[in-house]
């Protein structure tokens, strides 16, 4: 009795341990069609709060619709805190080697081969991407095998880091669904689309399939009236800044060297605070649904999980001295 009891009381303070030690979270879906489905997220940006973002919709696609979900974060080698200035790792990565959906909110990443190769390898099956805010420009000085990496962007979403179209931090982003695009399954029950990030400068290629236009506004509230000046693109000609709007959702299905047959939905809203719209939420639990070849409800249950109050966005803004283990479900 007296081993057993020592046994218990060495488990117990070893197992809390371990999990608190783990350098990425995991979430096992509850009952609901995704179950069976593993979706896994890559956080990992200075700017836009993807570490407090991710989270938060793997609780929604787990908690809500029964999909395993693992998320990432860039973690720092010394600490093992969550550091969003960490650009070259991102523990957990083999997880990609289940996944059926990888969701990214990257910027200018520079992981090592060992950690690049399980990225690599999912996108050459042919799997599907869903990229938010900066992940056109996931990647930078990324070396040897995978530098073609570099531009992801590009050549996988249909987009790399152009222009703040929209002035940063002072003109919010209105979503308006594009007329043509209003049937998409990837759009039932998505209204009222608004993120208080600004308008990026965009040019999908001809093989994208535009869903939503970003208006941008005024100002930093939803009520706000549409800007109205001219500003000159990066190939210099000049439009009206809503004449016509920027694209910021597009859907396209990628086939180049890096894979082949990749459904990738690409927008370039996404941050943490963006998250806070109902509208956004549903779009992105939509693609899910579908690119996981599951039916897309007619109206998606998007409720946040638990507490929700996002930082807003920032250089250096991250909360410090979290670990995965701080966004467990509560």
């Amino acid at each position: 009795m007296k081993l057993l009891s020592a046994f218990l009381s060495i488990t117990a303070l070893v197992i809390p341990a371990q999990a608190d030690d783990k350098l990425w979270i995991t979430y096992e879906g509850k009952d609901g069609p995704g179950k069976g489905k593993h979706v896994v997220l890559l956080a990992g940006d200075e700017e836009y709060r993807s570490e407090e973002a991710l989270p938060q919709l793997a609780k929604i696609l787990s908690e809500r619709h029964g999909f395993k979900c693992t998320v990432l974060f860039s973690i720092n080698k010394a600490t093992g805190e969550i550091d969003p200035n960490t650009k070259d790792n991102e523990p957990g990565i083999e997880a990609l080697g289940s996944a059926d959906l990888v969701i990214t909110s990257l910027r200018y990443r520079a992981w090592p081969d060992a950690q690049m190769k399980h990225f690599a390898d999912y996108v050459a099956a042919g799997k599907p991407l869903i990229g938010l805010r900066t992940s056109t420009h996931a990647f930078n000085d990324v070396k040897g095998s995978y530098a073609a990496f570099n531009k992801f962007g590009k050549d996988v979403l249909g987009e790399e880091w152009v222009s703040h179209w929209g002035s940063h931090k002072k003109e919010a982003t209105r979503g308006v669904i594009e007329p043509a695009a209003k049937d998409d399954p990837l759009l039932r029950g998505v209204s009222d689309i608004f993120g208080d990030t600004d308008v990026y400068e965009a040019a999908p290629p001809a093989d994208a399939k535009i869903l939503v236009r970003g208006v941008v506004l005024k100002g930093m509230k939803p009520e706000d009236a549409p800007a109205d000046y001219k500003k000159k693109r990066a190939d210099k000609t000049e439009q009206g800044v809503n004449d016509p709007a920027m694209p910021v959702v597009w859907t396209r299905t990628y086939n180049g060297p890096l894979g082949k047959g990749n459904k990738a939905l690409c927008t370039t809203m996404g941050s943490a605070t963006d998250l806070a719209n109902e509208g956004l939420r549903r779009l992105l639990v939509n693609a899910a649904y579908a690119f996981t070849g599951l039916e897309v409800p007619a109206k998606a249950n998007v409720g946040v999980v638990g507490e929700f109050t996002p930082t807003m966005y920032g250089f250096n803004g991250f909360i410090k001295g979290r670990k995965p283990a701080d966004h467990a479900l509560k």
